[in-house]
């Protein structure tokens, strides 16, 4: 099978690898129908996450299960399914709390050996361990760019503001409008925010979010602290979502949240930074981090696309071919593009 490989920073490759086979009966193989390339896959790109090269690297997928191990029960050879970005044990002290975006034996796809040595999905085949957990049947009519959403992307957008607690009536501001900040302006008006203030500097993400329903807001040209101020009566929002993963976003974000407010943090940080402890503390803030429990909120998620409110196909901007993956990370990396499907 074909499969995109990381070599080194700056360089990924697409080869030739053996195909995947079920070796332990909780395993499944799904023929991959699309992946998608993500914010996450720059940070393996850039070097900045180590990955071995030749590593098989992607994490998001839509396709359909060819094989199925004897333990799976909950989906079968011929069955449509998403996966989700990472796999859980189901049985650790995390999963038996419903943590499983924590759990002891986390393997993420496409991430290295440090991330549990997992093959990624960006191939024409992948093997799913914890199938039962791992994967969802595809609702059906669903197409595939929306369903692929359900397993990282609008998950984590949706993640972002449901740990946050963002009560109906309430505000958001969502700093950062990558495809999971659109994600999270979405999310953030389905759980009923009477006000979403959306800041970014590119102009066609800032109309996307306006259409989304947020005030959009340009980082540089417009004061941020200035529209969240006059849209919440000098409060400051209920709930700052950080989508960047950059320490003047996380600044910002505690700056933008009100008194006894929260601060949720879904950008990748893998770097030391500093942040106001003075404001932080004096604020009283509560701050949500880490990755998404994509496992916990994947049905949800997906009933939510299936019946249309959400909707994360506007954020699709290009279709490339697997064999073109060095051209469309080349492309996301130069910011042409929001949201890219490689298909084979």
């Amino acid at each position: 099978m074909l499969a995109v490989t990381f070599q080194q920073p700056g360089e990924v490759r697409v080869q030739e690898k053996p195909d995947p086979e079920v070796e332990h009966p909780d395993e499944a193989v799904v023929r991959v129908e699309a992946s998608g390339v993500c914010g996450s896959d720059l940070h393996i790109f850039h070097g900045r996450h180590p990955v071995e090269p030749g590593f098989t690297v992607g994490h998001e997928f839509v396709g359909t299960v060819t094989q199925a191990g004897d333990d799976v029960r909950k989906i079968a050879e011929g069955d449509r399914v998403v996966g989700c970005f990472l796999t859980a044990c189901g049985e650790c002290f995390f999963c038996r709390r419903r943590e499983f975006h924590h759990c002891e034996r986390q393997r993420i796809f496409g991430h290295g050996e440090i991330s549990g040595n997992l093959q990624g999905a960006q191939a024409e085949q992948v093997l799913v361990p914890r199938a039962d957990l791992t994967l969802r049947r595809a609702p059906d009519g669903l197409s595939d760019d929306a369903a692929l959403f359900a397993g990282d992307v609008m998950n984590t957008g949706f993640h972002a503001i449901r740990s946050a607690g963002l009560e109906p009536g309430g505000t958001a501001a969502i700093l950062g409008l990558g495809p999971v900040g659109l994600c999270a302006v979405q999310a953030a008006r389905h759980a009923g925010a009477e006000t979403i203030v959306a800041v970014d500097t590119v102009p066609e993400r800032l109309e996307m979010a306006r259409d989304f329903g947020a005030t959009a807001v340009h980082l540089t040209e417009e004061d941020p602290r200035a529209a969240v101020k006059a849209a919440t009566e000098g409060r400051g929002v209920d709930v700052a979502v950080e989508a960047v993963g950059h320490p003047d976003a996380l600044d910002m974000a505690i700056r933008l949240a009100r008194r006894v407010g929260t601060v949720s943090t879904i950008g990748v940080h893998s770097q030391r930074c500093e942040v106001h402890m003075g404001l932080l503390w004096n604020k009283a803030l509560t701050v949500r981090t880490g990755l998404a429990n994509v496992i916990a909120h994947v049905d949800d998620v997906l009933a939510l696309i299936a019946d249309g409110t959400l909707d994360p196909t506007p954020l699709v901007t290009h279709h490339m071919a697997l064999a073109d993956a060095p051209e469309a990370y080349a492309a996301y990396d130069r910011r042409e593009a929001l949201k890219i499907v490689l298909t084979p």
